[in-house]
């Protein structure tokens, strides 16, 4: 039975990740260029609306979902696709900006918020000593639609409307997930937890486990998350802004969207593999080296306007989202155990959120502000390379605490 369900959650939570991305800003920024047409609005402006909502939406993560450590997985998850079809639903209404703020909200509430919550909390509840393995195996459904959905959305775009996508999608969303979910996931309890009995090593119990009003008080915590924040500020700005980068550099639409297929390549490389290195070295030996790749984006970015260059650039940023998204969810376990994880997942997937936003704000000021995309590329280097440093001199502090 358990084998059976072990395989079931790993699909559910590939499949959650899949569909998150209609409410990521990879996706979003897609329809940049057409949202600003029809609104006729700026960079700026449009950066500012998508960050206000984002941060909106990263404070109602926090209470929203910590509810997932109290309720049936099968219910929160029918409420989250519920949204997030509505989201999709509205989104394709939009026709006045007070409006374009509400449905960004929806989306990155419902899509990126709580789909990728919900998929990577249950994973990383269910599973223990293959916990990294099976969130690596969950984050590929992300790097599948990131693989498709450019050059799927670019093509569908010269055919038909915007709205016309979006309102596909929702109906896609209603009809699809909850089948899917409740072949899935129906029977799985809040208790569920994969079979040790094929392993020669049993789990420590007696990590502890803590609570989110401990973890809030603990000092790594804020060592950890700026390094866990880096991705999400920096490439939420080049995904929202893929349009500004692609007439500043030359490359064309195409080549963004070809490059997003290597970025998904080796997103996935990095997922299958980092899996494999979790489990045997564990999360927090393998943090210090996340954003390394990230930074050598930066510098890629700054130093060449090939379009060859483009597919480096994402590539690169692909390897850090790889490591990243196994990383951010399987770190939190290690430290504080799994007991209080629903709410600690929260907790800091509200903070992500709230770093896409903040990321989103602050490259659309400094391109309204006349800056080149190389300025920002430079500023973005000397951020990692400053949080990258903090975690070296605290890394042997990274570590659970036993009882």
């Amino acid at each position: 039975m358990f084998k059976s369900l072990s395989l079931k959650v790993i699909l559910f939570g590939f499949i959650f990740t899949f569909f998150s991305s209609f409410g990521q800003s990879y996706f979003i920024g897609i329809f940049n260029s057409s949202i600003r047409a029809d609104l006729s609005i700026t960079h700026g402006q449009f950066g500012t609306i998508y960050a206000s909502a984002t941060l909106l939406s990263s404070l109602v993560l926090i209470w929203i979902g910590k509810k997932i450590d109290d309720m049936d997985v099968f219910k929160f998850s029918i409420f989250v696709i519920t949204l997030l079809s509505f989201a999709c639903y509205f989104f394709s209404t939009i026709k006045i900006i007070p409006l374009l703020f509400i449905g960004i909200f929806f989306l990155r509430l419902s899509g990126q918020g709580l789909m990728s919550h919900t998929a990577t909390t249950t994973v990383a509840r269910f599973f223990e000593k293959t916990r990294g393995k099976a969130l690596s195996i969950t984050w590929l459904g992300l790097s599948a639609a990131e693989f498709i959905m450019p050059v799927l959305m670019v093509f569908l775009l010269t055919i038909t409307s915007w709205r016309n996508i979006w309102i596909a999608i929702s109906i896609l969303v209603l009809i699809l997930l909850p089948i899917i979910s409740f072949l899935l996931i129906k029977k799985l309890k809040l208790d569920s937890r994969e079979s040790l009995k094929n392993y020669n090593e049993e789990i420590d119990t007696n990590i502890k486990q803590w609570t989110r009003s401990e973890v809030i008080r603990d000092y790594r915590f804020y060592i950890v998350t700026l390094n866990m924040l880096s991705m999400p500020s920096i490439a939420t700005g080049v995904f929202v802004y893929q349009s500004f980068i692609v007439s500043s550099k030359n490359w064309g639409p195409f080549i963004m969207a070809q490059s997003f297929m290597v970025y998904s390549i080796l997103s996935v490389i990095t997922l299958t593999i980092s899996g494999f290195l979790i489990d045997r070295y564990t999360s927090r030996r393998l943090l210090i080296y996340m954003n390394v790749p990230l930074f050598i984006s930066t510098l890629v970015l700054f130093s060449f306007d090939s379009s060859f260059s483009s597919f480096v650039f994402l590539g690169l940023i692909g390897i850090t989202n790889g490591f990243a998204n196994v990383l951010g969810s399987s770190t939190w376990a290690e430290i504080y155990g799994v007991k209080y994880i629903g709410s600690i997942k929260a907790l800091t997937g509200g903070l992500m959120v709230l770093a896409t936003a903040a990321g989103t704000a602050i490259f659309g000021l400094l391109i309204d502000a006349g800056y080149t995309i190389n300025s920002i590329a430079i500023f973005s280097s000397v951020y990692i390379a400053i949080i990258v440093l903090l975690l070296f001199f605290f890394r042997n502090k990274i570590e659970p605490i036993y009882i």
